[in-house]
C-alpha cells in the first residue's frame, strides 16, 4: 500500500499489440466512492496529463484502446489499454480527484516487442542505500555461458552487469553476481540503492533474449529510508593499517560474515569470521573481532600496499539472502602531515580496542567508516603506519611546549641589546649637553 486509502502494483509489463489491465484499490469512503477517478501519464514536462477519467474524457491518441471501469460498492476501478505500442512505455497514475496531482499511486509500464516467453514477475523491495538479494532459477549446471543482469525499458534490455566483466557506470562496487551452484542457480546482489534503481529487470544466461532469461523482477526501492547516509571512502598510507567495522541486524542468524574485494561485478573473497584468509592476504587482514549483541563485526587490514586500494565488500549471510555494503579504498604512498604547528591540524591519537592499535609506536588518527548491510556511519579508527628505526612522532602538547620554551630562548639574546639601545640612548644626549656648556663657558 502507498497510503492508506488509495493502493496499487506499481509495475505493469505487456507486448507491442497485447493489452494490460491495472486495478486501484480505494477506501469505500463516500468522497472516493462518488469522486473523479483518472487515468494519467507523465510527460518528461513532470505534467501528467489524462488519458481518460470517469468524467467521460479520452485522450484522443487512446480513443478506442482504453477503458475505465469504476465499482464503488467494491472499492476498486480498473484500467485496461489494448492495441499497445511501445510508445506506451512510461510511468503513469491512477487516482482519485478533481485534479491529477490529487490522491494517487504511480506506476511504471513497459511494453517489449515480445514478452510471450517471459515468466511471473518477482517483486523485490529494498531500502534507500540498502541493500537486495535477487534469486536467479536454475539452469544448465555446464553452461559456460555469461551470467546477466539487465533493467527493460522501451528499447529492450539494457546490459547492467555481466560476468564477463561488464558494469554499468551507476552499478561500479556495487553489483555482484555469484557464481553458480550445483542446481544452476546464481545470485545478483546490489548495495547502496538508490532511488533510480526501481525498475524491472531480467536475469538469466547467455543472449540477452536467449530462452535462459526468463525471469523478470520488479524492483522497488522504498524511498523513505531508516538507513543513514554514509561515507563510502576510507584512507590508508602505504605500510600503515586500519581498521573498521562491518554492522548486521543484531537478532539475525548469519551462517557466514565476510569480507571481499570487489572488481568487474565479481567479489573474492578475502575473509571470513571463521578464521579463512586468502593466501595473498596472510598475516595481513583479519576479522579480528564479532560481537553479535550489537549486530558488528571488526576487519582489521595491516601493512597495507598501493594495490590495495580499489573496492571492498562487508557481507553477512543467511541462507539466500545476503546483506551487503560496498567502501572504495584509497592508499596514499605518505601521510599528508605538517612539522608547523601553526599550519598543521594536530588530531590528539585515539585508543582503539582493535588488533590495529597494536605494537607500533607512531600514531595517527584518520577518519573511518563503520559500515554494514546497507548502514555506514563515521567512527574514528588508528592509521599506524610503521615507524623508521630511530624517528619519533611527537605529542600535540610537546610540540605546543616546545614551541613555547623556543620564544624564551630569545629572551638572553633581545634583552642586552635592548639594555645598550636604551643606554647609547641616554648616553648621547647627556653628553652633548655637558659639551655645550663647555663651549658655552669658554
Amino acid at each position: 500500500p502507498v497510503s492508506s486509502t488509495l493502493y496499487g502494483p506499481r509495475f505493469l509489463m505487456g507486448e507491442v499489440g497485447g493489452s494490460v489491465t491495472h486495478q486501484c484499490f480505494y477506501s469505500i469512503t463516500p468522497a472516493n466512492k462518488h469522486d473523479r477517478k483518472y487515468w494519467c501519464k507523465i510527460a518528461r514536462s513532470g505534467i501528467c496529463y489524462t488519458v481518460i477519467s470517469t468524467t467521460g474524457y479520452t485522450l484522443k491518441s487512446h480513443v478506442g484502446r482504453v477503458s475505465l471501469e469504476d465499482t464503488p460498492q467494491n472499492g476498486t476501478f480498473a484500467v485496461t489499454m489494448t492495441e499497445l505500442k511501445k510508445n506506451d512505455t512510461g510511468t503513469y497514475r491512477c487516482g482519485i480527484g478533481t485534479t491529477n496531482r490529487d490522491l494517487y499511486v504511480s506506476l511504471t509500464l513497459t511494453v517489449l516487442a515480445d514478452a510471450s516467453d517471459l515468466g511471473p514477475t518477482e517483486l523485490i523491495h529494498g531500502e534507500l542505500r540498502g541493500s537486495v538479494t535477487i534469486l536467479c532459477p536454475p539452469g544448465d549446471t555446464h553452461s559456460i555461458e555469461k551470467r546477466f543482469w539487465c533493467k527493460l525499458g522501451r528499447n529492450g534490455c539494457a546490459l547492467i552487469a555481466d560476468t564477463n566483466g561488464y558494469v554499468g557506470k551507476s552499478y561500479q562496487g556495487r553489483i555482484f553476481i555469484t557464481p553458480q551452484e550445483s542446481s544452476g542457480a546464481f545470485k545478483i546482489l546490489i548495495n547502496d540503492l538508490k532511488k533510480e534503481d526501481s525498475g524491472l529487470y531480467r536475469c538469466g544466461t547467455g543472449r540477452l533474449s536467449g530462452p535462459d532469461s526468463r525471469r523478470v523482477v520488479a524492483l522497488q526501492v522504498t524511498a523513505a529510508s531508516t538507513l543513514p547516509k554514509r561515507p563510502k571512502f576510507l584512507s590508508g598510507t602505504v605500510g600503515g593499517s586500519l581498521s573498521f567495522k562491518c554492522h548486521h541486524d543484531p537478532k539475525g542468524n548469519y551462517e557466514k560474515k565476510y569480507l571481499c574485494r570487489w572488481k568487474a561485478a565479481r567479489c573474492t573473497p578475502l575473509a571470513d569470521a571463521d578464521g579463512f584468509v586468502h593466501e595473498s592476504y596472510k598475516g595481513r587482514i583479519q576479522i579480528a573481532s564479532s560481537n553479535q549483541e550489537n549486530g558488528s563485526y571488526t576487519v582489521v587490514m595491516r601493512h597495507l600496499r598501493e594495490e590495495d586500494a580499489g573496492w571492498y565488500w562487508c557481507g553477512a549471510k543467511n541462507g539466500h539472502t545476503e546483506h551487503t555494503s560496498s567502501v572504495k579504498l584509497h592508499i596514499h604512498k605518505e601521510a599528508c602531515t605538517s612539522q608547523d604547528p601553526e599550519t598543521s591540524t594536530l588530531v590528539k591519537p585515539t585508543l582503539s580496542s582493535s588488533p590495529a592499535a597494536y605494537s607500533t609506536p607512531a600514531q595517527r588518527s584518520i577518519t573511518g567508516l563503520t559500515y554494514t548491510a546497507g548502514t555506514v556511519t563515521e567512527s574514528t579508527s588508528t592509521l599506524l603506519p610503521a615507524a623508521a628505526p630511530g624517528t619519533s612522532v611527537t605529542s600535540p602538547g610537546k610540540i605546543y611546549h616546545e614551541s613555547s620554551s623556543g620564544e624564551s630562548r630569545l629572551l638572553p639574546v633581545v634583552l642586552p641589546a635592548l639594555i645598550l639601545l636604551i643606554f647609547i640612548t641616554i648616553t648621547i644626549p647627556a653628553l652633548t649637553k655637558i659639551k655645550l656648556q663647555k663651549e658655552t663657558g669658554k
